[in-house]
């Protein structure tokens, strides 16, 4: 967290899960997917192998689209649940060995990570589950109709850090909500956060995001799991994922408890990404999300966010 994290990556879509390859090193869009508009079922999520080789060349696959990899499968309890505001939610990893891993490295003062995100984008969440003797991820979510994509996001001890999703089908009756153009600023329990800066597939970006409260810059955020903002950018369509961290961190001496926070990206392929940013303030932490086109221009709009996420603290 102490040095940009790029969002490298998104720019390679495996072809046994989406049936499109990344031609020549050519960027590659994202693709569509539309949810049902009837009651909805479990399903799961496909897997594959963690790399794919086109023309000669290995690319690799973004976090968060594969179940297994590495030899590492992430295994939810029930792949349905109930709609509710306190919903129950359990998984495994399982190690190359076919066991519950029970060993976990601390990334950003906690062993795992666990975003979820309904399909559409309407909800979201990042939460931090316990974890028991025999290997047994729990916590509750806040869940409405539709399939929602869960990501854990962590680092077994002795291995790489790895993202892996998978869906969860929640029961009810689904309205899917549409986003048209982008979405620059958020408004979240009296707080507006602004975004500045363009996406542009293959270069960097520096991205700024404003918190004001009143009307008035708020100048003194307060450190979230070790920084004073976290970022997790998703792409629509085949919601390619990374959790990427600002410049600098509290205490170092140059980094300002706000009201900028900032952070450097790099995607590498056009398309719309949806970017969610936790920061925390007098003791709660809420989330801000903006939508961003890379390459093209997207109409802005103003959002506004009247509840804030759910979160494990």
């Amino acid at each position: 967290m102490n040095t940009p994290t790029r969002l490298a990556g998104f720019g390679a879509v495996a072809a046994v899960v989406f049936g499109v390859a990344l031609l020549g090193g050519r960027a590659l869009g994202p693709v569509d997917v539309e949810e049902p508009t009837h009651d909805t079922h479990a399903g799961d999520a496909t897997g594959g192998h963690a790399e794919h080789e086109t023309a000669g060349a290995t690319t690799e696959i973004p976090g968060g689209l594969m179940t297994s990899q590495d030899g590492y499968t992430l295994t939810l309890d029930h792949a349905q649940a109930a709609a509710g505001s306190a919903v129950p939610v359990s998984f495994t990893i399982t190690g190359p060995d076919g066991a519950p891993v029970t060993s976990y490295d601390v990334q950003h003062e906690k062993r795992l990570h666990l975003i979820a995100v309904r399909r559409d984008f309407s909800g979201f969440q990042h939460v931090h589950p316990t974890l028991d003797g025999d290997g047994t991820w729990s916590t509750d979510l806040a869940l409405t109709p539709g399939t929602w994509r869960v990501f854990a996001d962590f680092k077994a001890t002795g291995a790489e850090a790895l993202t892996l999703g998978t869906d969860l089908a929640v029961d009810g009756r689904f309205e899917a909500v549409t986003t048209e153009g982008d979405t620059r600023t958020a408004t979240v329990d009296g707080y507006e956060v602004t975004l500045d800066g363009d996406l542009s597939a293959g270069a960097d970006a520096r991205l700024t995001l404003s918190v004001s409260k009143d009307g008035e810059p708020v100048t003194d955020l307060q450190p979230y799991l070790g920084a004073y903002g976290h970022l997790v950018a998703l792409r629509t369509g085949d919601l390619a994922y990374l959790h990427v961290h600002p410049d600098g961190e509290p205490g170092d001496g140059r980094t300002d408890p706000g009201p900028d926070v900032v952070f450097h990206t790099a995607v590498p392929s056009n398309g719309t990404y949806h970017l969610y940013l936790d920061f925390q303030h007098d003791g709660v932490v809420r989330t801000a999300a903006f939508t961003v086109t890379a390459g093209g221009t997207a109409e802005s709009t103003t959002e506004e966010h009247g509840e804030s996420s759910g979160h494990a603290h």
